[in-house]
């Protein structure tokens, strides 16, 4: 079949361009060393900068496996890390501190959520998918908000970030930063494993020509489902980590803008590429947090900002800078 004109190709790909996947080393590393210039940058406000950032390029992967390599647009996404965060804050209200506990609980509760709902949204395309993702997100804010038992909507606080094996080591800023740094790159290495096997290739071959995949005998659903619910347990052990960060649960975490914002940090770094969400979500993160001490009305200079890059730059900063769209 690959030899036959017009094909689609399922060979593995080439071997990535090196500075594609060296922007993830020089990222990781420096995140990495990041501590040793905490006692120049005023206490842990760098650290704690350092965790949300990492936090969101977890949530930005998961995203960019659904966008990047699936073509699925979720405009829901953030409902993941929602789950995720409200498993793991109502298992620390009933005394289930551990994070072997929570972590599982957390995954498979994205991961159930994303079954169910993926079982329905997968059956449409474009933007009826779009519609429907942003619909079964909305219900989960309004159930998670109507749960008074839980805080409700003035939302829930931790008694406690998540033990280690009866240690409270995570307590300290240091210990967690590393630790969410570990889990990032391990989601990365996980994700990249993923998108380079057959089942990516099977998935971006779906993405490119739906018709021809299935006439080769994929079946679209059950490939886009799995790819659907993998993004979603991915997205609650973020909304894990943002709970322990936070030491706070809220619905907020979960609204429709926040689903945006993490659209947006794809948009920016260039889909398909995996540390395009890393170089996105850093972006982001950093035109957020600059902008915000200049105004409170932050938004209406990063508005433009954001049509003037995707104007200059439609593929992101991924093709921008010569990165193969899916590697």
């Amino acid at each position: 079949m690959s030899g036959e004109a017009g094909a689609l190709p399922l060979a593995a790909p080439a071997v990535p361009r090196p500075r594609a996947w060296l922007v993830g080393v020089v990222i990781f590393c420096a995140l990495a060393l990041a501590p040793l210039a905490v006692p120049f940058v005023g206490g842990n406000y760098l650290l704690l900068i350092g965790s949300r950032f990492m936090i969101l390029a977890i949530a930005a992967l998961s995203l960019d496996l659904l966008i990047g390599y699936g073509g699925l647009v979720s405009f829901g996404h953030a409902a993941f890390i929602g789950i995720g965060a409200y498993a793991t804050g109502i298992l620390a209200v009933h005394g289930f501190t551990e994070f072997y506990i929570a972590i599982p609980v957390a995954m498979l509760a994205g991961a159930l959520f994303a079954l169910v709902t993926g079982a329905v949204a997968i059956r449409t395309r474009g933007v009826y998918f779009i519609m429907i993702t942003l619909a079964f997100a909305q219900m989960a804010f309004y159930v998670m908000g109507s749960l008074s038992a839980y805080g409700g909507d003035d939302g829930l606080t931790l008694p406690s970030r998540s033990l280690v094996f009866g240690s409270a080591a995570l307590k300290s800023e240091t210990v967690f930063f590393y630790a969410v740094l570990a889990t990032l790159i391990i989601v990365t290495l996980a994700l990249r494993r993923l998108v380079a096997s057959r089942f990516g290739r099977v998935l971006q071959g779906l993405r490119q020509n739906r018709q021809r995949m299935e006439a080769m005998g994929y079946s679209a659903q059950g490939f886009q489902l799995t790819a659907y619910v993998i993004a979603g347990a991915i997205g609650a052990l973020a909304g894990f980590l943002l709970a322990n960060s936070t030491e706070f649960v809220s619905p907020a975490f979960m609204t429709w803008q926040r689903s945006g914002d993490l659209i947006i940090m794809v948009i920016i770094g260039g889909g398909g590429t995996l540390y395009g969400a890393l170089v996105g979500a850093l972006a982001f993160l950093s035109l957020e947090e600059g902008l915000s001490h200049v105004t409170d009305h932050w938004k209406l200079i990063f508005g433009p900002l954001l049509v003037l890059f995707v104007i200059a730059a439609p593929g992101g900063i991924a093709r921008w800078l010569g990165w193969r769209a899916h590697e």
